[in-house]
């Protein structure tokens, strides 16, 4: 997969994010939920809208994408592998930015470079709440399972995935 990642029809670029893209993820991620805060635990939201930091620390685990549109940050999302599978964390898109794909973009360039790395599964974790991101990952083929964890710092949560061993062999 190229690093950048330009879609014909819209002027949405997925990009690999740089240390320098920290503090510009770290506001996507705090604007993007802080409509929610209240149904957060104060250390639930924390892990939730990560510091520049604690996103400089992500992008040393394993990918960050940034989603752009006209040249502006307007989502991101980042992975790191667990054995086999891909974990798929820290997806955000600006409220202003919703209904243009930046989502569904987002989740495809995970799955293609899952795909790409030969993960067997994606799986990520949501809160109840989160419905409209809920949607997103349900169209995108996601299911929820029992897997853990329950919650984030006392905040719920519940895990989904998409096995892509299956998803391939249903395109053949």
């Amino acid at each position: 997969m190229s690093p950048v990642r330009k879609l014909s029809d819209d002027a949405i670029v997925i990009r690999l994010a740089q240390r320098e893209d920290a503090e510009a993820l770290a506001s996507v991620l705090y604007d993007s939920f802080i409509e929610f805060r209240h149904l957060y635990t104060a250390a639930g939201f924390a892990a939730t809208a990560l510091a520049a930091e604690q996103i400089v620390l992500r992008i040393n685990e394993g990918p960050v994408w940034v989603a752009l549109l006209d040249e502006a940050t307007i989502g991101t999302v980042s992975a790191v592998a667990k054995d086999k599978a891909l974990y798929v964390r820290g997806m955000a898109v600006l409220p202003a930015a919703r209904g243009k794909r930046a989502g569904s973009i987002l989740l495809e360039t995970v799955e293609g470079y899952a795909a790409a790395h030969n993960f067997k599964r994606l799986f990520l974790s949501t809160t109840p709440f989160l419905d409209r991101a809920i949607r997103l990952y349900q169209d995108a083929g996601f299911r929820r399972i029992a897997e853990g964890p329950e919650d984030l710092f006392g905040t719920p949560l519940f895990t989904m995935e998409k096995l892509l061993t299956a998803a391939r062999e249903q395109k053949v």
